[in-house]
Protein backbone atom coordinates (compact mmCIF):
# COMPACT_ATOMS: atom_id res chain seq x y z
CA UNK A 1 0.00 0.00 0.00
CA UNK A 2 1.36 3.26 -1.15
CA UNK A 3 2.33 6.18 1.89
CA UNK A 4 -0.06 9.03 2.16
CA UNK A 5 -0.29 12.15 4.16
CA UNK A 6 -3.19 13.78 5.45
CA UNK A 7 -3.21 17.58 4.57
CA UNK A 8 -5.48 20.58 5.01
CA UNK A 9 -6.72 23.23 3.48
CA UNK A 10 -9.17 26.14 4.43
CA UNK A 11 -11.28 26.97 2.11
CA UNK A 12 -14.26 29.21 1.16
CA UNK A 13 -17.92 28.90 -0.21
CA UNK A 14 -16.95 29.54 -3.69
CA UNK A 15 -13.36 27.11 -3.70
CA UNK A 16 -15.67 24.33 -1.71
CA UNK A 17 -18.46 24.68 -4.43
CA UNK A 18 -15.48 24.02 -7.30
CA UNK A 19 -13.84 21.15 -4.96
CA UNK A 20 -17.74 19.63 -4.89
CA UNK A 21 -17.80 20.60 -8.35
CA UNK A 22 -14.93 17.77 -9.28
CA UNK A 23 -16.76 15.71 -6.95
CA UNK A 24 -14.57 16.18 -4.17
CA UNK A 25 -11.69 14.76 -5.79
CA UNK A 26 -9.91 17.97 -6.99
CA UNK A 27 -8.44 21.58 -5.71
CA UNK A 28 -9.72 24.71 -8.68
CA UNK A 29 -7.39 26.04 -10.73
CA UNK A 30 -5.78 29.43 -9.15
CA UNK A 31 -7.15 32.80 -9.75
CA UNK A 32 -5.16 35.03 -11.48
CA UNK A 33 -2.67 36.75 -9.21
CA UNK A 34 -2.58 33.54 -7.23
CA UNK A 35 0.66 32.28 -7.80
CA UNK A 36 1.17 29.61 -4.94
CA UNK A 37 -1.37 26.82 -3.86
CA UNK A 38 -0.93 26.39 0.01
CA UNK A 39 -2.09 23.17 1.64
CA UNK A 40 -1.31 22.90 5.08
CA UNK A 41 0.08 20.45 7.15
CA UNK A 42 -2.14 20.32 10.32
CA UNK A 43 -5.82 20.63 11.23
CA UNK A 44 -5.14 23.23 13.82
CA UNK A 45 -3.82 25.92 11.55
CA UNK A 46 -6.22 25.03 9.16
CA UNK A 47 -9.01 25.69 11.53
CA UNK A 48 -7.32 28.85 12.42
CA UNK A 49 -7.16 30.55 9.07
CA UNK A 50 -10.73 28.71 8.21
CA UNK A 51 -12.10 30.40 11.36
CA UNK A 52 -10.39 33.61 11.50
CA UNK A 53 -10.05 34.61 7.79
CA UNK A 54 -12.43 33.09 5.73
CA UNK A 55 -15.13 32.96 8.03
CA UNK A 56 -15.06 36.50 9.38
CA UNK A 57 -12.91 38.83 6.80
CA UNK A 58 -13.58 37.22 3.75
CA UNK A 59 -16.87 38.05 1.27
CA UNK A 60 -18.53 34.57 1.43
CA UNK A 61 -18.56 34.90 5.82
CA UNK A 62 -17.65 30.97 5.92
CA UNK A 63 -14.96 28.97 6.17
CA UNK A 64 -14.31 25.20 6.24
CA UNK A 65 -11.70 22.99 6.86
CA UNK A 66 -10.75 20.27 3.93
CA UNK A 67 -8.80 17.03 4.56
CA UNK A 68 -7.03 14.73 2.23
CA UNK A 69 -4.10 12.57 1.71
CA UNK A 70 -1.57 12.71 -0.90
CA UNK A 71 0.96 10.42 -2.13
CA UNK A 72 4.42 10.62 0.62
CA UNK A 73 6.13 10.11 -3.03
CA UNK A 74 5.09 13.15 -4.59
CA UNK A 75 4.90 15.55 -1.73
CA UNK A 76 8.98 14.38 -1.16
CA UNK A 77 10.44 16.98 -4.13
CA UNK A 78 8.74 20.12 -1.74
CA UNK A 79 10.10 21.93 1.77
CA UNK A 80 7.65 22.36 4.34
CA UNK A 81 7.32 26.44 4.93
CA UNK A 82 7.42 27.63 8.23
CA UNK A 83 5.12 30.58 7.72
CA UNK A 84 4.71 32.00 11.61
CA UNK A 85 4.21 30.24 14.52
CA UNK A 86 4.88 26.21 15.65
CA UNK A 87 1.65 25.26 13.77
CA UNK A 88 1.77 27.36 10.75
CA UNK A 89 3.28 24.65 7.75
CA UNK A 90 2.61 24.72 4.50
CA UNK A 91 3.86 23.18 0.94
CA UNK A 92 4.31 25.83 -1.45
CA UNK A 93 2.67 24.55 -4.63
CA UNK A 94 3.16 26.52 -8.03
CA UNK A 95 -0.24 27.27 -9.82
CA UNK A 96 0.48 25.77 -13.04
CA UNK A 97 1.66 22.19 -11.51
CA UNK A 98 -1.60 22.18 -9.13
CA UNK A 99 -2.99 19.64 -11.94
CA UNK A 100 -0.08 17.00 -10.91
CA UNK A 101 -0.81 17.88 -7.21
CA UNK A 102 -4.41 16.72 -7.75
CA UNK A 103 -3.80 13.48 -9.60
CA UNK A 104 -1.45 12.60 -6.68
CA UNK A 105 -4.91 13.11 -4.35
CA UNK A 106 -5.80 9.96 -2.87
CA UNK A 107 -9.21 8.91 -1.82
CA UNK A 108 -11.82 12.02 -1.96
CA UNK A 109 -11.54 15.58 -0.11
CA UNK A 110 -13.34 15.56 3.10
CA UNK A 111 -15.07 18.78 4.48
CA UNK A 112 -14.20 18.22 8.43
CA UNK A 113 -15.03 22.00 9.92
CA UNK A 114 -17.30 24.82 8.77
CA UNK A 115 -17.35 27.82 10.47
CA UNK A 116 -19.63 31.35 10.15
CA UNK A 117 -18.80 34.73 10.57
CA UNK A 118 -21.01 37.43 12.14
Amino acid sequence: MEKTALLYRPVGANELALIAASGYSAFPPRRPGQPIFYPVLNQEYATQIARDWNATKSHSSVGYVTRFAVRTSYLSQFTVEKVGGALALEYWILAETLHEFNQNIVGKIEVISEFHGK
